[in-house]
């Protein structure tokens, strides 16, 4: 077995935790999958997985190998596509992070067309709302809203979204609704928003200006976010499609659409190592469009 065929299995195994899982998956007997390892580590001189009875994990040079390892498989997928221009060799895995929401309400749906149309296309789909290492994290691409503040990376802007001011109408009817933003002083409740640790949002956007509002509950991601305003605990502001489902419905009220924020940039973020990985591309690409009716014009 050739190098490049243990590093495939090192790096399942390591991302299952499992050598049964993996031997499974690539069809392999289970001592060919521990055969293979094991002889990685005797190559390094070093035990790259720590073995028990309930769980496989990585040891600390298990961890650098996985990086490293990884970008090698990658580097040998694109020379394996590199003349190769047909959906069909689209292969390999490819590791995505996106918002909650939009994995849950607008990628998911979406994703047995994408998959039908690239059939050897492995897509591994991760949703938070927090700032992640890609490179540790072992991820190729993240799709976030506003403006990262991640200089080594490269960020393809992929248009701007609406902006909107909303609320529950259990909470207009308890604390008015606001017409202007200076009524928002009169005793009006904004619900705040945790970026990172310690780093909490609680600033009202209207145009270019802010207004600094009390917050009576502070958030960390997007479902709780929109959660806490439909229960009547403040006001937010959020991209209209992220709620229009809730606006027909009733479940919330837009307010001060003469006072909206800003409209906020969608952008990918990838190592620039990767720039050229033709399955990256080709998700941004449909991701592109799947955000499309979504975007300003």
């Amino acid at each position: 077995m050739d190098r490049i065929e243990q590093y495939r299995i090192f790096v399942l195994v390591a991302e299952l935790g499992s050598f049964i899982q993996a031997a499974r998956l690539m069809k392999l007997p289970r001592a060919t999958v521990s055969a293979a390892v094991q002889q990685l580590e005797a190559n390094a001189g070093t035990r790259l997985l720590n073995r028990t009875t309930r769980k496989v994990s990585l040891t600390a040079d298990g961890r650098q190998l996985l990086v490293r390892a990884r970008q090698v498989l990658l580097d040998v997928d694109e020379i394996d596509q590199l003349f190769q221009n047909s959906q069909e060799q689209v292969t390999g895995r490819l590791d995505i992070d996106v918002p909650s929401r939009i994995a849950r309400r607008m990628i998911i749906p979406a994703l047995p067309d994408f998959l039908r149309r690239y059939p050897q296309l492995q897509l591994g789909l991760r949703s938070t709302d927090r700032a992640i290492d890609l490179v540790q994290d072992g991820v190729d691409c993240v799709i976030r809203f506003g403006t990262p503040q991640i200089s080594s990376l490269v960020m393809k802007p992929l248009g701007q979204v609406r902006l909107i001011n909303c609320a529950s109408p259990a909470y207009l009817a308890e604390f008015g609704v606001p017409e202007h933003p200076d009524d928002l002083r009169d005793g009006h409740v904004c619900i705040g928003y945790m970026t990172t640790a310690g780093a909490n949002e609680a600033c009202w956007e209207y145009g270019e200006r802010t207004l600094a509002l009390p917050c009576r509950l502070v958030v960390n991601n997007a479902e709780s976010y929109i959660a806490a305003c439909c229960a009547g605990l403040g006001l937010i502001q959020v991209p209209l499609f992220d709620v229009q489902h809730l606006l027909d419905s009733g479940a919330l009220e837009a307010v001060m659409d003469s006072y909206r924020p800003a409209p906020m940039t969608v952008s990918a973020l990838y190592p620039d190592r990767r720039q050229s990985s033709r399955r990256l591309g080709v998700f941004i690409e449909w991701f592109a469009t799947l955000l499309g009716p979504s975007l300003e014009r």
